[in-house]
């Protein structure tokens, strides 16, 4: 274990290209296809070590007992492959991704969590362990424990890495509500067969094609519930986006842009309208190291 008291790490947020539902399954849950890639905003986790287990977190509106994907995620690692005897850590949440928002924020923190602790604990696992271990808490964990983008399959667990981070400029918009995953997949309408496998369209059709044939499934039902991500959507593609799209189950919305000043001039028109924006360069890579101090 480190000398140091004190540790930072980041949980980087996702945005989908793409989310294809094939099939709903008996069992409330979906096949689905979606890529999975990485934006440049991110929550903050401060760790030290502490005589108990605490949790802290900065939006006083979000839980901090076991209904958060942070406790859970710590328990998990405490019970199955165990923490040193006499050393608990106290993790503070700087919450700046937007929740309820598309964006994997709970479960970037969550995997945030479990790559910290088998650092610190030196126990060598696997990513392959953290991942079974995650299985149960959520199935983007297992994304954000890649550190790397892919197509997700199956009911979300299945990931291939994939070269899919985008060669543009990305702006991501919240309109400052939550949406409800479990109503955007009852209220969808699954497609077992879409024009082209999501694999094959992400690799091999150019961004100038996305706005034609890259879909996500789940955007029909929440824009009927939710007019504002569709007028958003309509709004990044006035501003010069050559693709927009929901991001997951919503409620953020995001553009692709060939140019910087594109970009930026789009996201600070729509932060000058109250919406929470961010900006990520052409294929950003996060830096999700543990650093002491």
């Amino acid at each position: 274990m480190s000398e140091v008291g004190l540790w930072r790490k980041r949980s980087y947020a996702k945005i989908n290209l793409g989310l294809h539902v094939l099939e709903r399954l008996d069992n409330g849950y979906h096949h689905i296809e979606t890529g999975m890639v990485f934006i440049d905003w991110w929550d903050q986790l401060n760790i030290r070590q502490a005589a108990t287990f605490e949790f802290h977190c900065s939006d006083k509106s979000i839980p901090v007992d076991e209904n958060n994907l942070v406790v859970q995620a710590y328990r998990a690692f405490e019970e199955q492959v165990g923490i040193t005897d006499g050393h608990h850590y106290a993790i503070d949440l700087l919450k700046q991704v937007p929740t309820g928002a598309g964006l994997g924020g709970g479960s970037a923190n969550a995997a945030a969590v479990l790559h910290a602790l088998n650092e610190l604990e030196r126990t060598e696992c696997s990513l392959q362990d953290l991942v079974d271990l995650s299985a149960p808490l959520g199935s983007d964990i297992a994304f954000f424990l890649g550190n790397e983008p892919a197509l997700s399959t199956g009911q979300g667990h299945q990931l291939e890495p994939l070269p899919i981070q985008p060669e543009s400029w990305i702006v991501v918009v919240n309109p400052g509500f939550q949406s409800s995953t479990a109503d955007a997949y009852a209220n969808c309408t699954p497609n077992p067969e879409p024009v082209l496998p999501l694999k094959s369209l992400l690799l091999e059709e150019p961004i100038e094609e996305w706005s034609i044939l890259l879909e996500n499934d789940l955007e029909p039902a929440v824009i009927a519930q939710y007019d504002m991500i569709g007028l958003l959507k309509d709004q990044l593609y006035e501003f010069g986006a050559s693709y927009a799209s929901m991001s997951g189950s919503g409620s953020s919305v995001f553009g692709l842009f060939d140019q910087e000043f594109v970009a930026f001039h789009a996201s600070d028109s729509l932060t000058k309208l109250g919406m929470k924006t961010n900006v990520t360069a052409p294929q950003f890579v996060p830096d999700t190291s543990l650093k002491a101090g």
